[in-house]
């Protein structure tokens, strides 16, 4: 059918195809979703779990080979699993990638491709893992449809297919086995549905031959067949409510048996259980259960716990889902220093930290982007990226699904003050219009120490005085740091303030923040002076005015 191979370009290249795929039938896989509970997030959740596994496939070097691959989409997966849907997801590419892994081992790495033989053997392992995640399959969910799709690749291997053909096979016969769907699950006869799962494997399966050989099949929209009108709260019997809480998290540090016992446990206090292994004693452990805690305490008993997700499933006496894309809303916040991430992590944002003399990139910001996991994403540049990573890195995450509002924080100050007015209850035009403004109006500065001598619009400068810099000018030329600082203040304050923030870089310690609180105190009556130590590089103080 075609002469591209399935080698570590095309697998790369899959991965991204799938991501775009998946943006586009999201909505319509989550109509489908009504098992295991009808919260309208399977979609959503199978996209970020592939996006994850693609960020990971994205970082490996070029000239990887595809085992390393493989194993980088399973790894990603695995981190960025989202819902049951996105753990049986990792489980998936967990079969592709030891499959691929052992069929490399036999034959001493050499293995340049995957043939169609290896894609049926992977697809046919992968069902067994993620049947195996399952505890006990359902017929009709993904498991069934994802059995047709290995059978199907395995038949077409066996009567001479090359791999696009088993691909395309793999396809056709999980479309066929998603139409049985209704007949082997009532509950999703009941709504006239088929499976959602299934509805989002069938999307990755077709990605593939897309990749293969240029062009996806044509697919029906998956739609109920009859509108659904959620039961009203008096005909909602208490008994038939679903579970309050969906509980994520990773385990380390525990063997099979124990996990066994989690399972055992949490069985008995939810549904959807669902734990996926990596291979390297790590699993994603996911259920649905009204008492969270007593589930994170589960976990606690037998390993350590990471990652910990609690999601409401429902909201209000309607018990609506809360599923779908607006249900969480981040911020990214570019940050220098150890102080500094431990500053902007404990306000509750997400930090990406620039390398030692290497500024950010579009990749390495839409990396983080995407690790985030958030459907929208405030970004704090904070002076560390520059303008056209920014936007390239912004552009290339909308593109992914992801909704992003860069806010033009220029230094940490202007992000500490936008990030203290931020709230995911509002719209995101309202909140990032209103950080926006809150990062305007600090007004910020920074102090450094000259190295040479050297003329400013101040005056001359020799090797060891303090600069207080504005925007890019030399405002301020003291004879040590504190001299400069206080010169910097008074002249941010001439247009009036209350708070004053003041973030100490790497090699200060606690005496510059005092000298510069007892020259608020004796100057500028009335307002307040907070320092943090942040330990950035570079400038020896950051300067903001509110």
């Amino acid at each position: 059918m075609s002469a591209r191979r399935l080698d570590g370009p095309a697998l790369r290249a899959w991965a991204h195809t799938a991501v775009d795929d998946l943006i586009s039938h999201t909505d319509e896989i989550n109509r489908l979703n009504v098992f295991p509970v009808a919260d309208a997030d399977t979609g959503t959740n199978m996209l970020f779990t592939m996006r994850s596994a693609w960020a990971h496939i994205d970082a490996e070097p070029v000239d990887g080979d595809i085992p390393a691959l493989a194993s980088a989409l399973a790894a990603g997966a695995l981190q960025g699993a989202r819902g049951n849907s996105g753990v049986i997801l990792s489980q998936i590419l967990l079969g592709l990638a030891e499959a691929i892994t052992n069929a490399a081992a036999r034959r001493d790495g050499d293995l340049p491709m995957v043939d169609a033989a290896l894609l049926g053997a992977a697809l046919r392992h992968a069902a067994a893992l993620a049947g195996t995640s399952m505890g006990e399959p359902v017929p009709g969910t993904i498991v069934s449809v994802l059995e047709a799709a290995a059978q199907a690749a395995e038949r077409c291997a066996a009567e001479g297919g090359d791999v696009a053909d088993a691909a395309a096979a793999a396809g056709d016969a999980a479309a066929t086995a998603l139409d049985r769907t209704p007949e082997q699950l009532d509950v999703l006869a009941k709504a006239g549905v088929v499976d959602s799962g299934g509805r989002g494997l069938l999307v990755l399966l077709d990605a593939m031959t897309a990749t293969l050989v240029g062009h996806a099949p044509r697919r029906p929209v998956y739609a109920p067949s009859s509108p659904q009108a959620p039961p009203a709260p008096a005909d909602l019997a208490v008994a038939d409510a679903p579970p309050q809480f969906e509980v994520m998290y990773l385990l380390t540090g525990c063997g099979a048996p124990a996990v066994e016992g989690l399972r055992a446990a949490l069985e008995q206090m939810g549904e959807s259980v669902a734990i996926a292994a990596s291979g390297n004693d790590q699993y994603s452990v996911h259920v649905h259960l009204d008492d969270a805690g007593a589930a994170v305490e589960a976990g606690l008993a037998v390993g350590t716990l990471s990652r910990i997700q609690i999601t409401a499933l429902t909201v209000g006496p309607g018990l609506t889902p809360a599923g779908g894309w607006a249900r969480e809303r981040a911020v990214l916040a570019v940050v220098d220093g150890d102080g500094g991430v431990e500053l902007f992590a404990g306000e509750g944002a997400h930090v990406l930290r620039p390398k030692a003399d290497e500024p950010i990139s579009a990749q390495q910001l839409l990396r983080a982007l995407i690790d985030v996991g958030a459907a929208q994403i405030m970004v704090l540049p904070n002076g560390y990226v520059a303008a056209e990573e920014l936007v390239a890195g912004c552009t290339a995450a909308i593109g992914r699904g992801i909704d992003v509002v860069p806010v033009p924080a220029g230094s940490m100050v202007q992000g500490l003050a936008a990030l203290a007015v931020h709230d995911e209850s509002r719209q995101a035009v309202d909140d990032g219009y209103t950080m926006a403004r809150a990062a305007a109006g600090a007004r910020h500065g920074t102090v450094r120490i000259a190295s040479e001598e050297a003329l400013t619009w101040a005056g001359a400068c020799k090797p060891g005085d303090g600069l207080g810099i504005a925007g890019d000018e030399v405002l301020i030329v003291g004879s040590d740091i504190t001299t400069a600082a206080a010169g910097l203040i008074d002249l941010l304050m001439v247009a009036g303030g209350e708070l004053i923030t003041v973030l100490t870089g790497d090699g200060l310690d606690g005496a510059v923040g005092e000298a510069l609180q007892a020259h608020v105190h004796r100057e500028h009556l009335g307002a307040e002076l907070v320092t943090y130590h942040t330990g950035h590089r570079g400038d020896a103080l950051l300067i903001g005015v509110e």
